[in-house]
């Protein structure tokens, strides 16, 4: 997400220190600065008239603008634009001017002279306060949902069901669409994404566990950034260090992730921790792998059931993504969302994994053929989940919807029905279906 900063500053050097350090944060687009309180004003008029969209999300008030005193411009911007985020730059930082400030509608305040930590870390809490305020004005559908970007997670019912490859490519979708897209490992103990795009990098989500405030700085030592466009935060190479991450680190990484990428992309992998039930939770999307075979449905439903138990997600939330399905499975589409209660996606994801040994053993999936029926399907749940850029959704046609696929009535199925508590699928309502 960029975020763009207009600063008025009265002083020429102060705004020539200003405009160095704003120059410097990750993902900032400073304006020129504004040398007085009429001309802010005037700017911000002008933006407003334009659209919404066209108003910085914060502006940077210095203590000796004038003419109008600084307190008395901020609170004239928070009541004629009130999407924008306001700090205060002032040499007096008491409380009882934090209060009068926030009090004028400012939404922080930096001491002078600047520290590049605290103007980040200021910039960003505005910046996100903006953006949630334009979602709840109506802003147009490509903004980014939430506090910030939009976050989705890829969980697998068990191992082996090909969980990380889809996050993987749901994340290159993204990005081919033009989204910042960031891919955060949070299969703590085994995570393979690294593996899968041949990305080794000594920095993980660990290094930034102990960490209360994730400044932008901070964040970007910590990210690789792929040749493929992506922004990576693996999982730690010893998997020990995984019991570092807990549930608020995961909290603090998530939302400086979603503060600074339009897209998120969470591997939680399989084995339900701390850390990846407090992503699925703040999750926008969550995303649940099975393939078509008696293990798997009974590993989703176990693993449904938990989320409800728990309290992280109702399975009306899920999405449903079938890996591996071809005609002749006897186990359906249409029977697992049954069966977990889930919503399936419109597309499901066949088997053809001579497509993909190749790249897979050579640790470079995002060579993957553009022909191949694995990928188009995959980029085809990319767009039905939001995270391309409409109308590019890919080139690939749509599979056949998931409901209208047939169920067989013996085999497999027949064992799924017959089982009594242990793995019942009675009674099969359809909670919280959309359509």
């Amino acid at each position: 997400m960029t975020t763009r900063i207009l600063p008025a500053v009265g002083d020429p050097e102060s705004a020539r220190v200003i405009a160095t350090l704003l120059s410097q944060l990750p993902g900032a687009e400073p304006a020129a600065p504004v040398p007085d309180s009429t001309f802010l004003l005037d700017t911000l008029a002008r933006y407003a008239g334009e659209s919404i969209d066209e108003l910085p999300e914060v502006v940077l008030v210095h203590e000796r603008i004038g003419p109008l005193p600084a307190l008395d411009l901020i609170r004239e911007v928070a009541l004629r634009f009130p999407a924008v985020g306001v700090v205060l730059l002032t040499s007096d930082a008491s409380p009882a001017l934090f209060s009068a400030a926030m009090d004028s509608g400012a939404r922080g305040l930096i001491g002078l002279p600047l520290a590049y930590e605290e103007l980040a870390a200021r910039v960003q809490a505005a910046a996100q306060w903006s953006v949630g305020v334009r979602r709840h004005l109506g802003r147009g559908p490509d903004l980014p949902s939430g506090p910030g970007g939009k976050v989705v997670t890829v969980t697998g019912a068990k191992g082996g069901v090909g969980a990380t490859f889809a996050a993987v490519q749901f994340a290159l979708a993204a990005v081919a669409a033009g989204r910042r897209t960031a891919l955060l490992d949070l299969d703590l103990q085994a995570g393979d994404v690294g593996s899968y795009l041949d990305v080794q990098f000594r920095r993980s989500i660990a290094d930034l566990a102990g960490i209360q405030d994730i400044s932008p700085r901070v964040l970007q030592d910590a990210v690789y950034d792929d040749r493929t466009g992506l922004a990576l935060l693996l999982a730690p190479a010893e998997g020990e260090r995984g019991e570092e991450v807990d549930d608020r680190a995961a909290r603090h990484v998530i939302a400086a992730l979603r503060a600074r990428y339009e897209v998120v992309v969470i591997d939680c992998g399989t084995q339900m921790t701390g850390a990846n039930a407090a992503a699925v939770e703040l999750a926008d999307t969550a995303v649940l792998v099975v393939t078509p075979d008696v293990v798997a449905v009974r590993a989703a439903k176990r693993m449904v059931r938990m989320w409800e138990r728990l309290q992280v997600r109702k399975a009306e939330e899920t999405t449903m993504v079938v890996n591996r399905w071809s005609k002749q499975t006897e186990i359906q589409p249409a029977l697992i969302e049954k069966i977990t209660k889930t919503r399936a996606v419109r597309t499901p994801v066949p088997a053809a994994f001579k497509e993909l040994q190749a790249v897979v053993d050579a640790g470079r999936v995002q060579d993957l053929d553009n022909r191949s029926t694995v990928k188009q399907a995959l980029w085809a749940v990319a767009g039905e989940l939001g995270l391309l850029t409409a109308p590019e959704t890919g080139d690939a046609p749509p599979a056949e919807p998931g409901a209208a696929l047939a169920v067989r009535g013996s085999g497999p199925v027949a064992r799924l029905r017959g089982r009594g508590d242990r793995g019942s699928v009675a009674p099969w309502s359809r909670r919280g279906r959309e359509g």
